[in-house]
């Protein structure tokens, strides 16, 4: 099967595509940057989910998509680019594929996409919530037509992945990246409330999987609900570091970090305080049990941290002492989710 991809050269993107090739379909990427590492085996398409005429490229002739392209990000500083990726990219690409006839269409969203919501939890039946923060609200959207375009009998899927977590993140993400500040010293109020926690090898698995033919049109991403307290007890057990930390309502941080937003538009280095990641902590409620899930289990979050870590430590952004008991390799300290090719392989085409 030939997959067209979207999003493929991101965190969840590369190991996706991996555990595409895994299992014997071609890819077809797109990509602003044809020169980014990709497996040779892997076709690519020069453009950007926004350009019309480099989307129809891609999905020319394939018999799947996966969208997974969009900004995740929390900074103030690039809501338009937000929504212009988000909203408009994800309407560029699925009408696209929608007039080339594809066949299956993975649109990839966010469990943060429902939220708000009625708890205590939210699944299959819960509608797309209306947050009022800037990247909630561009996936919202984004799944608004998504689900408008599956309402019209377009067979399209939407998944939901939790805030990921995990080892071979070729742009350092929000979450890892908000990791690593953690053990650099620089996060110690936290909010109270929880966060949806998922490892990046599991949602791509997921992923692969309903191209196999699961049947279905929404999944949650495997993955774990902890309050802050919990996730920060998972870090200290996995480093085995103090990282004292104090606590304090979210909500009642909210204008902190409004304010940080407003700095942040004026100051050119990134401050870890951003009103969309309380946002997020205040509003965010676990999934049910009974969510459709593809049948892939969620790994123990412990070892996701530690592997997420370890890797950091190995990559060199985090030093031994940062990093603490997770310094030690457990994981392969590759660069890239992609596994080595077996046998011989064919040159890499770059499409026009």
């Amino acid at each position: 099967m030939l997959i067209a991809v979207t999003g493929g050269t991101g965190f969840l993107g590369t190991h996706t595509v991996a555990a595409l090739l895994r299992r014997g379909h071609r890819v077809r990427l797109l990509a602003r940057d044809p020169g980014r590492t990709v497996p040779s085996t892997v076709d690519v398409v020069t453009g950007d989910v926004t350009d019309p005429a480099s989307v129809a490229r891609l999905v020319d002739g394939a018999d799947a998509l996966l969208h997974a392209a969009g900004v995740y990000t929390f900074d103030s500083r690039r809501r338009a680019e937000l929504w212009r990726v988000n909203a408009g990219g994800t309407e560029v690409v699925l009408a696209a594929a929608r007039r080339a006839g594809t066949g299956r269409i993975v649109h990839v969203s966010t469990v943060g996409a429902l939220y708000p919501a009625a708890g205590p939890t939210i699944g299959a039946a819960s509608p797309v919530g209306t947050p009022r923060e800037a990247y909630l609200a561009s996936k919202a959207e984004a799944e608004r037509i998504a689900r408008a375009h599956r309402a019209d009998g377009v067979p399209v899927t939407v998944t939901h992945p939790p805030a990921l977590l995990g080892p071979h993140d070729p742009h350092l993400g929000d979450q890892n990246a908000r990791l690593r500040d953690l053990l650099r010293g620089l996060m110690p109020i936290w909010p109270s409330g929880g966060l949806p926690i998922g490892d990046v090898r599991d949602s791509a698995e997921l992923h692969a999987r309903l191209f196999d033919g699961v049947p279905g049109d929404g999944y949650f991403g495997p993955g774990h609900f902890l309050t802050t307290r919990e996730y920060l007890a998972v870090v200290r057990a996995a480093t085995g570091r103090r990282l004292p930390a104090a606590f304090l309502p979210a909500r009642a941080m909210f204008p902190v970090g409004r304010g940080a937003d407003l700095l942040q538009r004026g100051w050119p280095w990134h401050i870890p305080a951003e009103y969309g990641a309380l946002y997020v902590c205040a509003s965010a409620l676990p999934v049910a049990a009974d969510a459709p899930g593809a049948g892939v289990p969620a790994r123990p979050v412990a070892r996701t941290v530690r592997d997420t870590v370890a890797w950091l430590h190995a990559t060199g952004r985090l030093t031994d002492r940062q990093a603490g008991a997770a310094a030690l390799p457990t994981v392969p300290m590759t660069t890239t989710a992609v596994p080595a090719e077996p046998g011989p392989s064919r040159p890499r085409r770059v499409l026009p």
